[in-house]
């Protein structure tokens, strides 16, 4: 610990000469420097949507129309939502197929292969790849996507009618704005998870034979049904539901695969009975998978992997498996699965040639089918292995394609240069019409290959062009909102060297303080000036109103960084004339507190990091003490004891199950936890190793029997517990005198730790005693002991800096002691920072972060399990609810700044500088995160990438609002001092 201050000490005569009116002015500023950090980072939280979640769909491109004869007359799309190929392939435990008709027809009539899915692996955007051939908005996941976010073309609107049957959550996002449709859908209480939801596929089947059977008395209908390009959807929604009812290994599950393979089955004889004319052709598929756990949303196989039967007019008949027709070896599919992947020999189809597909690419193949325009925003790739047409066709059908993606790539071109004054085109594209003449030269000459490789290169290359378009801002608008954070944690390192240290800043502000002016003037109208050019610059390019509010605030943070140019410089100079082995230390203290937030980065994703974390701590410290101190002190042994205690809780699951003798049980331990603690406060009054921790003035205990009271109520609230939860359970109601009663100690409890000694160890245990009844009354299981377990890894932390300052004060030296009264410089007789004080901030952040995942994780919904409002209310009450839930979480968080507060009080540091300290770290997780948000992937994994950036960006304001809380509960705690007199100045 030793006498080492962050940048060493100054003339101490002097810094005490600072007036009030410097206060008034650091308070200012500091109240400027916050209101600064929360617009801050609420403006660069909304830069992700600006960089990650932009809408890939553009408008103002014209259809290509094909110039192809139309293979079929119409096209029947059967989606089997939730459908996976493995269940729908393989025999059963008999050693028969489970989709008998679909087999026949892929042996002896069509193609086959699977359809891979790119995640989220949902309902709503497997259906807007299959039918409108594009991949779903990522920023749909903060929207809400059963209503549909924008408006988008489809095959659907390039036909001249849709009849489209099946759920209510599907039918209507692409038929109900659409006038040339026919649609219906049963209402959402048909989908009951009790029940065998096969029922539904039945009624969608149902729905369209009493349409073939009303048109014999319609004449209209029929017209309309014998009409060209027509397409007629059945959306079939049972082995979805089942799937998440049941599992996709149960045998509902597995029977519904049975019933869309008999509904295949009649849908198609009904069609040719009808029509009577083979110009139909067929397509059966699903929309995603499903998983072992009943769930999908993830990039796992059995989510991504899909059937594909397709058979009918336009499509070839079966192939035989030969060497010489594999697809491209060593291209990846959406899902990152090869192609030429082995069929597995349980599906008996290793002689026939499998056609796998991306899931976009139906899209065009429905469309060429039917000889319609591809929808204008289509990504997919034409599968020319499922369609059977004239080389020449081929040709024109793989052009109209590539046409149709390059029209997207010359859109977005057009209105990127449109609004940028340094447009940089994509330059593989910059001669497409040339190449598109070749292309039209070599069908001329029937050249058909060379055509046929020229159209697919271009088509890829246009496609790299709209990934360039999309991506087109990332780089600039990453650049200056990295920048802006940057520059806000050197301005918060700034205010800190300037403001919580013993720098000397005299030693450059006489000689220069003339220069200073001038130069902050002149930086200020160079910041200024900057920032107007670049927001007409911006303003041009009508660039939107963030991109003006990201550039600004990054400038003025910069600006305000180069104001401080001699204060920087005479740092520099400082740290040059400073001893080798400080920079080593200075270095090495960087070095691990980078460590440190890169464990908490990966503790978002990986919880059980704390249990080796605590582990290891828990031996490390105990080490550290039991050289330093005498055993017998009890202090090794507990520290160790405690941090292990912790260790187990973030091994346990996130979803809590209920258990209320463990809560019982977590409020005698509390009560035991409490008395310890108050034995400890009144019996060991000559350890000098607890001595500043203790009440140090018998006589300001003003309620003697407030402990006693305090002990009473955690009792009464484990009673409660019980009593309220079994009657709950047993008369299916809350009485309303318990109700009123676990009101009444909830409310009661958190009040009365304002009348406690203001010792720092009687203060803290008033308020871990105050908040701990109403933590057991909002518990279902073995959060209540993690509420115990980390108070005492809370205690085992102020009595290790209790141990340091006592350490600290034997070991100083006479002339050492006067600089330790020197360093007493600010207000509330605190001393300056001092470069080991950096450990404060960091282990509060480990602490805040164990409240964050102890029982689950604070974004997760596991961590908001209802039942847990129960003891309080039962009717539902959506904000009633929230707002308990949510004061439940607080309450570990608020425990940790407590305590805190109570340790920067108990080795006199200013409270307010290490909360700069610990926004600084806060921020250096926030650009990690920054840069692990993720567009792609599953709802869940995309969500949660936006949470965590979000949570740690809020911490500005988070902790602040809780540090503001908590002060209530730790103003007036008071400590005895190691130091022989403090003595105010600055």
């Amino acid at each position: 610990m030793g006498g080492d201050g962050i940048l060493g000490f100054g003339d101490v005569e002097q810094i005490k000469e600072a007036t009030s009116g410097k206060r008034r002015w650091l308070k200012r500023r500091e109240r400027w420097l916050v209101v600064l950090g929360v617009v801050l980072h609420a403006v660069y939280m909304l830069s992700i949507f600006d960089i990650y979640f932009k809408t890939p769909i553009i408008h103002g491109m014209d259809p290509v129309t094909p110039r192809f004869k139309a293979p079929a007359k119409r096209l029947v799309l059967l989606v089997a939502d939730g459908l996976r190929a493995d269940k729908f392939f393989e025999p059963d435990s008999d050693g028969n197929y489970r989709a008998p008709f679909l087999r026949s027809i892929i042996k002896e009539q069509g193609r086959w292969g699977v359809s891979h899915a790119r995640p989220p692996t949902e309902s709503r955007p497997g259906h807007v790849a299959i039918i409108a051939g594009f991949y779903e908005d990522p920023s749909a996941v903060t929207k809400g996507w059963k209503a549909n976010p924008v408006e988008f073309d489809s095959v659907f609107n390039r036909s001249r009618h849709t009849f489209a049957f099946g759920s209510p959550d599907i039918v209507p996002i692409f038929c109900s704005a659409l006038p040339h449709s026919t649609w219906n859908s049963y209402p959402h209480e048909f989908e009951d998870f009790a029940t065998d939801a096969s029922f539904l596929d039945e009624w969608s089947f149902d729905q369209f034979q009493s349409l073939l059977n009303s048109s014999n008395k319609d004449p209209k209908l029929k017209q309309l049904l014998l009409q060209d390009n027509l397409v007629i959807f059945l959306h079939l929604l049972g082995c979805d539901s089942n799937g998440h009812a049941h599992r996709p290994y149960s045998s509902i599950y597995l029977n519904n695969v049975k019933v869309v393979d008999r509904i295949a089955e009649n849908v198609y004889n009904l069609v040719e009975d009808f029509f009577k004319d083979n110009q139909t052709a067929f397509i059966f598929t699903a929309d995603h998978g499903m998983s072992d756990k009943g769930s999908h949303g993830d990039g796992h196989p059995s989510n991504t992997d899909t059937p594909l039967v397709v058979w009918g007019a336009g499509v070839k008949h079966p192939r035989p498996m030969s060497e010489s027709n594999h697809s491209d070896c060593g291209f990846r599919f959406v899902d990152e699965h090869m192609h030429d992947t082995p069929t597995p020999i349980e599906w008996g189809l290793n002689d026939l040639e499998r056609v796998d597909v991306n899931q976009a690419d139906i899209a065009p193949l429905m469309s060429t089918l039917l000889g319609s325009p591809c929808p204008v925003n289509s990504v997919g790739n034409l599968p020319l292995g499922y369609i059977n047409m004239t080389e020449a066709d081929e040709v024109e059908a793989v052009l109209a394609n590539t046409k149709q993606v390059l029209n997207q790539f010359l859109r977005k071109s057009k209105i990127k240069q449109s609004n940028s004054l340094n447009f940089k085109p994509f330059k593989p594209l910059a001669h497409y019409s040339s190449v598109l003449d070749q292309i039209e030269d070599l069908i001329s000459v029937k050249d058909y290959d060379a055509a046929m490789r020229v159209a697919q290169n271009l088509k890829s290359l246009a496609l790299e062009g709209l990934h360039y378009f999309q991506t087109y801002d990332w780089l600039m608008l990453m650049t200056v909102v990295t920048l802006g954070y940057i520059g806000w944690m050197v301005y918060l390192v700034l205010h800190v060297l300037q403001n919580y240290t013993s720098l000397p800043e005299n030693m450059f502000r006489k000689e220069q303080a003339v220069h200073l002016r001038n130069y902050t003037g002149k930086v200020y109208l160079c910041g200024y000036l900057l920032i107007g050019v670049l927001c007409l610059l911006l303003f041009l390019e009508h660039s939107p109103p963030l991109y003006h509010a990201y550039t600004a605030m990054t400038v003025f943070l910069w600006t305000q960084i180069f104001s401080e140019y001699w204060f920087l410089k005479g740092l520099w100079r400082h740290l040059r004339r400073s001893k080798y082995d400080y920079i080593i230390k200075l270095l090495a203290t960087c070095a691990v507190s980078i460590f440190i937030l890169e464990f908490l980065v990966n503790s978002f994703t990986e919880r059980k990091l704390y249990t080796w974390c605590f582990l290891v701590v828990g031996v490390v410290a105990s080490v550290f003490l039991f050289k330093s101190i005498p055993w017998r002190s009890g202090i090794p042994i507990f520290v160790w004891v405690a941090c292990w205690f912790l260790s187990v809780f973030t091994l346990m699951p996130a979803e809590i199950p209920d258990n209320n003798q463990l809560v019982i049980a977590s409020g005698i331990m509390i009560i035991m936890i409490g008395i310890a603690a108050r034995i400890l406060d009144m019996h060991t009054e000559r350890n000098k190793y607890w001595l500043c921790i203790l009440s140090h003035d018998r006589q300001k205990h003003r309620f003697p029997m407030l402990f006693h009271l305090q002990a009473l109520l955690v009792g009464l609230s484990s009673l409660m517990v019980s009593l309220s939860t079994s009657h709950r359970t047993q008369k299916q109601e809350l009485l309303p005198a318990h109700q009123l009663i676990n009101w009444s100690i909830a409310g009661f409890s958190m009040v009365l730790p304002l009348f406690s000694a203001s010792g720092l160890l009687s203060r803290l245990t008033s308020i871990f005693l105050g908040f701990a009844p109403t933590f057991l009354l909002l518990s279902i299981g073995y959060e209540a002991v993690f509420y115990g377990a980390l108070a005492l890894v809370l205690m085992a932390w102020m009595l290790f800096e209790n141990t340091l300052l006592y350490l600290s004060k034997v070991k100083m030296s006479s002339a050492s002691m006067k600089n330790m009264e020197g360093k007493v410089i600010l207000d509330n007789d605190d001393r300056c920072l001092q470069l080991f004080d950096v450990r404060i901030p960091l282990i509060f952040m480990v602490l805040f972060n164990v409240a964050f995942f102890g029982t689950g994780n604070f974004a997760s919904i596991a961590s908001f399990e209802i039942s847990s409002v129960y003891r309080f209310i039962t009717i539902f009450s959506p904000f009633l609810m929230a707002a308990l839930l949510i004061f439940k979480l607080f309450i570990p968080f608020m425990l940790v700044i407590c305590v805190f507060s109570a340790i920067t009080k108990l080795i006199q540091i200013p409270r307010l500088g290490c909360y700069f300290l610990v926004i600084l770290f806060s921020d250096v997780m926030t650009i990690h995160f920054f840069f692990l948000v993720r567009n792609t992937g599953s709802w869940m994994e995309i969500g949660n990438s936006i949470s965590h950036f979000g949570i740690v960006s809020a911490q500005v304001v988070f902790v602040l609002l809780l540090f503001a809380l908590t002060n209530i509960y730790t103003r007036d705690i008071q400590t005895r001092s190691v130091l022989p007199s403090s003595r105010k100045a600055l």
